[in-house]
């Protein structure tokens, strides 16, 4: 480990620590995926959707169908509930 490591794994805090600790645990693609969003919040860089395309293009209709004001009735709501026994 290089001092840089060193230095850096003695600045952390507990919390952190706790919280690396149990990503070690995950499989590495999870790893590399919150990896990925850790470095980009330590950036201060704009954060990257992990959505899948069709994830991203049902935000999208999401978006545009609250723009146009397309929302589910009541009786659809409870509907949906129901189903979900809920």
């Amino acid at each position: 480990m290089s001092k840089l490591d060193c230095a850096t794994v003695l600045a952390m805090t507990k919390l952190l620590e706790k919280a690396i600790s149990r990503l070690k645990q995950l499989p590495e693609e999870r790893q590399d995926a919150l990896a990925d969003i850790l470095l980009q919040l330590a950036d201060d860089e704009p954060y990257v959707s992990l959505l899948t395309p069709e994830q991203q293009a049902e935000v999208q209709l999401a978006i545009q169908e609250a723009d146009e004001g397309k929302f589910a009735t009541d009786e659809e709501m409870a509907a949906l509930w129901k189903r979900a026994g809920l």
